[in-house]
């Protein structure tokens, strides 16, 4: 017996089968809408789409939020009972094991063929990488040239050099012209970004057109168109149709811009309010350079005090004060050492005057020496009888001769 599955498994199973068979992807579904319905929580749009042969068969459809959005752009959701086109994919949905149609457009029977075609290939661009937002190329910071591709005689052309002139009249728009309409435009839309990347003066790329139907526009949906755009070199920003018309070009380009007019205004600073941001821009810049310059005063001047206890006139201040009190200590250390000095001289030249010999005269003593000689005789037995001997007074000599000698007991001196 074959192995026993589980609804899960079965259900995993068809799953894998419908969503692998090329069949039942990507293909269109013709019907009438019944049951359509969208639920306001997620955006996402549930329908039935009804035999239009009158069998009275019916499947089940979804249209996810993300395809819903665009296709209000596009020209409005369906309604019950509208007779139209589904392209989309058949998808199991497991919890009710029911298959359903997974919507990527819905269009009324007539025009679905053309928003087919649109999808098929914005898919086919889309997983080559060729719209992912990781290649967008930012906007340059200063735009001083700007190109554009437009006709030369649209209106268009006018209106983006109005909105330039009022917005920002120091840029310079330069015109590569091309058709916008018809089977000739898309290779000179090509040739018309082309000739702008070989300059090498241009800052930015506007591919321009005014509103126009589906089959206006449809130039901008080329493969050619859009692969031009992805490759160009400088940034490109698309300003075509209304705001309700997408085409592959705005998928393309790093910038999407609902109008024309409103691409030049995107690319444009405004000047009035460049004004007005600058004029505060330097009254900021003046109150920071204010602050700024009273912040470095401060610090140059306690800087300056500090240098001023350090610098070397300071240092000599000091050192000639430190020097002066040293001099009056010096002097105060050597007046009293001259005055120790000069009582220790006063004392000795007391006691010398004391021990003048001329002192002791005074008082009536006499020197004795020898006549021939002025060698002091200090004893009565040393000159003998007869000896010449002179006598030195305070006031005056004598001259004598000894002619006795008598012994002073008491002064054990001899006496003359």
């Amino acid at each position: 017996m074959p192995e026993a599955l589980s609804v899960t498994q079965l259900n995993d199973r068809l799953k894998r089968l419908i969503e692998a068979e090329p069949a039942l992807n990507d293909i269109l579904v013709m019907g009438e809408v019944s049951d359509w319905r969208r639920i306001p929580a997620s955006g996402h749009c549930y329908f039935t789409l009804k035999a239009s042969d009158g069998s009275g068969q019916i499947i089940k459809g979804v249209l996810w939020r993300m395809h819903a959005d665009r296709q209000a752009r596009f020209g409005g959701l369906p309604q019950n009972g509208d007779a139209v086109q589904v392209l989309g994919s058949v998808r199991l949905y497991e919890n009710r094991s029911e298959y359903q149609l997974s919507a990527v457009v819905i269009q009324p029977v007539g025009v679905g063929a053309l928003y087919a075609e649109f999808e098929r290939l914005r898919q086919r661009l889309a997983a080559e990488g060729l719209f992912d937002e990781g290649r967008k190329r930012p906007l340059p910071a200063v735009i001083r040239r700007i190109g554009i591709v437009t006709s030369a005689e649209a209106a268009v052309f006018q209106d983006v050099q109005n909105v330039l002139r009022r917005r920002y009249p120091l840029v310079e728009l330069v015109l590569s012209p091309s058709a916008v309409q018809g089977n000739d435009a898309p290779p000179q839309i090509v040739r018309a970004i082309e000739r702008l990347n070989a300059r090498g003066d241009i800052d930015v790329i506007l591919v321009c057109r005014g509103g126009g139907s589906l089959e206006d526009l449809w130039c901008f949906n080329d493969e050619r168109v859009a692969r031009a755009i992805a490759a160009s070199r400088l940034p490109v920003v698309s300003g075509v149709g209304h705001e309700t018309d997408v085409t592959l070009a705005d998928f393309a380009a790093d910038l999407r811009a609902p109008t024309p007019s409103a691409a030049a205004e995107i690319v444009t600073p405004d000047i009035d309010a460049l004004r007005v941001d600058l004029r505060l821009r330097r009254r900021h810049l003046d109150s920071a350079m204010s602050s700024r310059i009273s912040a470095l005063r401060r610090q140059t001047d306690e800087k300056a005090r500090l240098l001023q206890r350090v610098s070397p006139s300071a240092q000599f201040g000091r050192y000639r004060q430190r020097l002066d009190d040293w001099s009056l200590r010096a002097s105060a250390v050597l007046r009293g050492r001259i005055a120790l000095l000069r009582a220790q001289l006063d004392g000795k030249a007391a006691a010398l005057a004391a021990a003048d010999p001329r002192a002791l005269l005074k008082r009536g003593y006499a020197i004795v020496t020898l006549s021939d000689s002025t060698r002091i005789t200090s004893a009565a037995q040393n000159p003998p009888t007869g000896t010449a001997i002179t006598l030195h007074f305070h006031d005056g000599d004598l001259t004598a001769r000894i002619e006795d000698k008598e012994s002073h007991g008491r002064y054990h001196r001899t006496l003359f």
